[in-house]
């Protein structure tokens, strides 16, 4: 059978029925900008981080789920949802204080707490918190760690300020917990070739993680890639490379990983050039498209003895 595991199918599978993620956005920074490891944060990484569908962090916790829940549970008929820590590094801070932050996100019809970090900032204090407040809420708790690509050279390319080892740790250490781990990739790195993509996702099948999350590589201005590009230094693939990664990536990924997306999505005022100009829905529905039409299946180009 074609086609690749869907993360709405998975969970509705796990919770019955359809389940949205609500963007939250806090007063937190990342070491990678506020000195700690760089200045100027990974090289692709805008002003805003990730956060630019979130309420403004000066709205506390418990207003932006309920506003978000309010909004997207009358346009999509939703009843249950995931409270997602996302912009920047979301556990960058004291365990108690990541508590008392989780804790504030365990409002009705939230089944789920994700949190969005580096694979270099979860301490055991972390987890030994949020496992606490699993236990007292009888809550979800997932988290979601940014690697990009397993090649270590194009990690210090792009300064992710950490390396390949560092993740593996930190997926291990949070699998320990029993927590579930989503993996962010981008698949056109142009530092990377098909083998270092097939690599990725090799190394996120060996050690199973629940989830990932692939994207293009998009121009965000005012960022170290944004003059490398006006300067002609940075070369992007073309959509056709991107889609042959997608599929190839997929193809070597683990069937048990559900894809939470196939391709990101970027605001056209704050990007020199995002998804090939192309809209991502187009994006997504032609690597469909070619999966189906060629019987592509999520990891049948897999092999590894675990599996």
């Amino acid at each position: 059978m074609s086609g690749y595991k869907k993360y709405s199918e998975a969970l509705k599978e796990k919770y019955g029925e359809k389940v949205y993620k609500l963007p939250i956005n806090i007063n937190v920074s990342c070491p990678n900008r506020d000195g700690k490891i760089g200045t100027l944060g990974c090289i692709f990484c805008g002003e805003m981080g990730a956060g630019f569908e979130s309420l403004s962090n000066s709205l506390s916790v418990k207003d932006q789920l309920e506003q978000n829940m309010k909004y997207i549970g009358k346009k999509y008929g939703a009843n249950k949802f995931i409270a997602f820590f996302q912009n920047y590094t979301n556990t960058y801070m004291s365990a108690p204080k990541l508590k008392a932050y989780a804790k504030e996100a365990c409002l009705e019809n939230i089944v789920e707490i994700c949190f969005s970090t580096r694979p270099d900032c979860i301490t055991e204090n972390h987890l030994k918190v949020l496992k606490e407040l699993q236990a007292e809420r009888k809550i979800n708790i997932s988290i979601e760690l940014g690697l990009q690509t397993a090649n270590y050279k194009t990690l210090k390319i792009i300064k992710r300020g950490h390396g390949l080892a560092e993740f593996i740790n930190c997926v291990n250490l949070v699998h320990s917990y029993g927590f579930p781990v989503c993996a962010h990739v981008i698949a056109d790195l142009p530092w990377d070739d098909e083998e270092d993509v097939r690599e990725t996702a090799r190394i996120l099948s060996s050690l199973k993680v629940e989830g990932v999350k692939l994207h293009s590589l998009y121009i965000v201005k005012n960022t170290p890639c944004a003059k490398m590009y006006q300067e002609g230094i940075l070369k992007l693939l073309t959509k056709e490379d991107y889609i042959n990664r997608a599929i190839l990536f997929i193809r070597n990924l683990h069937r048990e990983c559900a894809v939470e997306r196939i391709i990101g999505r970027a605001p056209q005022d704050d990007t020199l050039i995002a998804n090939f100009n192309t809209g991502w829905w187009k994006i997504k529905e032609e690597i469909e498209e070619i999966m189906d039409r060629e019987n592509y299946s999520q990891g049948d180009l897999l092999k590894l003895d675990v599996f």
